[in-house]
């Protein structure tokens, strides 16, 4: 991980490596490195840090090579340095390699290719790739087969770029499990981890099946499978526009990206409300097997995974299926109870989350049918899913999820609402009811996001400082409450956890003192009255309160230190309006903290490795 580009062609490699490279920072790292085919050899540049720190150093370097790969790193293996960082290269420093994922026995290969007489210059797992191009390459002479070679070698999950100087101009690419895009321009062909990595010189893409090889040179780019032998693979057009990797005027883009929200509520909801009815066509099933569905699990991670627990009481509430929601790295290690009646929903906003895919996989397997949800056309999630929603979010730049996270809210909403539809546990004019009022949250995010933001700024003041601080909820809200502690700790580095309100006296309560901070989802609900208890509980012990609370509601006050106000809306929605407040009061509190809210420590936008 995180992110690889190449290119070959015309122009300076190091010039579109390194504006590549700035294009992916949005999904963290901590390196950077290119290599750059030269009349001398390959020139390796790697640093540690930002790319800010890579494009200084590569400025000193007279490189004018037309031909290179470059990366940026989240540590796996190996703390981050500059000597672990990519590109790799050989012993005899004539290969180059980038590499995302997890090479799983790269320790057995390591021992076998150091007994062989190779040495190693890093700690990582990726290294060993360049030491296995460069045995198979003194058998084959040719790039492409000693690829083809090393990579039947490894197991695990990866995405490589690869160059050698004894074939100036040739770049090769392949993937397992971890996504590698290329593109064919008239100034050159391209390869990225990324597609916003080339947007600028074409929008015809291929993303790479597993096993796939792409050879890619100066006038254009030949695909071949496992086998070795040629093909014809799928090409995609990219639709988003450039401005969606721009700010537009807001100080970072997690602010940005908060505002786009009431958009992509209105873009997901588009075109589903036929003569009517509700439809899903992407799901591919027909109204007599989707009322066969008897369990529902849903599987995601982070934010997906709260994202669930909202669709949790969804579907158990108007569909009246049991749901269960699992963390996708818990889901493939334990045996659930899967039937061919079984509806798998497998939730990510990258649709590359390794253990999202690994949990599809064994429930494939199982029998079950799987629906996937995701933001991205063409990613792993929606190709190997039976059915796919994409959640029209288009880009996002901030590592911490906004409004993805709303728009797989609405997704889930909109499937919560077709089960209950097709098993007859709603009526039709109950559905449309309901779409109408999930299609007002739109409105309402807007009327958040207008406003003048003083509540949420005091309120963030009076958290800036704190050590820890308790986020709860009762029913919908206490899913709420698990997001918003997660988006705190994400950006602000501030401890924070999340309980249902009721769980506070059976232990969370013990952490209570004089101004310890407890944000409480408290909107007009049926569980209202013991939120309110629940809250007098916490201020009897000296807790700084913050409410986000329904409009009008005076009596909170008496409760809550500070009151964030959002509009009345039903229950089951109040997800989706929840949730705005809360996102805008973790960025302002990080704000203060002085930390970089699109870019936190230690995390990465797309998580490719288990």
């Amino acid at each position: 991980m995180c992110g690889i580009v190449g290119y070959t062609g015309v122009k300076s490699a190091a010039q579109v490596l390194i504006e590549g490279l700035k294009r992916m920072e949005y999904r963290g790292y901590d390196s950077a490195g290119i290599a750059v085919e030269e009349d001398s050899g390959l020139q390796v540049v790697r640093r540690k840090g930002k790319v800010e720190s890579l494009e200084h150093t590569v400025s000193h370097f007279d490189l004018a090579g037309t031909c290179g790969i470059g990366h940026t790193r989240w540590a796996t293996h190996g703390r981050p340095s500059e000597a672990n960082a990519h590109p790799h290269v050989s012993c005899d420093g004539k290969i180059a390699v980038v590499h995302n994922g997890i090479i799983e026995n790269f320790a057995d290969l390591r021992d076998e290719l150091e007994a062989r007489g190779h040495t190693f210059a890093s700690q990582t797992d990726s290294e060993v790739m360049a030491h296995l191009v460069e045995e198979a390459y003194r058998e084959t002479h040719d790039l492409l087969t000693s690829v083809r070679i090393a990579s039947e070698q490894i197991v695990g999950s990866y995405g490589f770029a690869v160059v050698c100087e004894d074939e100036p101009g040739v770049i090769i690419a392949t993937r397992h499990d971890s996504p590698i895009i290329v593109g064919a321009a008239a100034d050159g062909a391209y390869v990225a981890s990324d597609a916003i990595a080339m947007i600028d010189a074409t929008r015809d893409v291929v993303v790479l099946e597993d096993g796939q090889f792409a050879k890619l040179t100066p006038v254009g780019v030949s695909y071949f499978d496992a086998q070795g032998a040629p093909c014809q693979p799928k090409v995609t057009h990219v639709t988003w526009d450039m401005d969606v990797a721009e700010k537009g005027g807001y100080p970072d883009f997690m602010l940005k990206e908060i505002h786009e929200q009431p958009r992509v509520i209105r873009d997901t909801l588009a075109g589903r409300l036929v003569n009517g009815a509700l439809e899903i066509d992407e799901l591919d099933m027909t109204p007599e097997e989707l009322n066969l569905v008897d369990r529902v699990y849903i599987i995601a991670c982070g934010t997906s995974y709260h994202a669930g627990l909202v669709a949790k009481e969804l579907i158990e509430g108007w569909a009246r299926i049991p749901t269960e929601v699992e963390v996708a790295s818990e889901f493939r290690y334990r045996n659930p109870i899967i039937t061919p009646t079984t509806l798998v929903v497998a939730v990510s906003q990258s649709g590359e989350t390794a253990d999202t895919l690994a949990a599809i996989r064994d429930a494939r397997v199982k029998g079950a049918r799987v629906f996937g949800i995701t933001n991205v056309l063409g990613s792993p999630v929606a190709r190997e899913s039976d059915g796919v929603i994409y959640t029209k979010a288009n880009k996002e730049i901030a590592v911490a999820s906004t409004k993805s996270f709303l728009g797989q809210i609405v997704s889930l909403t909109l499937l919560a609402l077709l089960l209950a539809q097709v098993k007859g546990k709603l009526r039709m004019n109950q559905v449309r009811l309901l779409f109408g009022e999930l299609a007002d949250t739109a409105e309402q995010v807007e009327e958040i996001l207008a406003r003048d933001g003083d509540s949420i700024e005091e309120a963030a003041r009076a958290c800036k400082d704190a050590s820890s601080a308790l986020f709860i909820g009762r029913g919908m809200g206490a899913a709420i409450a698990r997001e918003g502690a997660l988006k705190l700790k994400e950006i602000s580095y501030l401890h924070a956890e999340a309980y249902p309100a009721g769980e506070m006296k059976h232990g969370p309560i013990a952490l209570i003192d004089e101004g310890f901070p407890v944000i409480a989802i408290a909107t007009k609900s049926p569980t209202y009255d013991k939120v309110i208890s629940n809250l007098q509980e916490s201020k009897a012990r000296g807790a700084k309160i913050v409410a986000v609370a329904t409009e009008g509601d005076e009596e909170i006050k008496q409760f809550a230190d500070h009151v964030i106000y959002i509009p009345k809306v039903r229950d089951a929605f109040s997800a989706i309006t929840a949730s705005v407040p809360l996102q805008l009061l973790a960025r302002s509190i990080a704000v203060l903290r002085g930390c970089d809210v699109d870019q936190p420590r230690n995390l990465a936008k797309s998580v490719t490795v288990e």
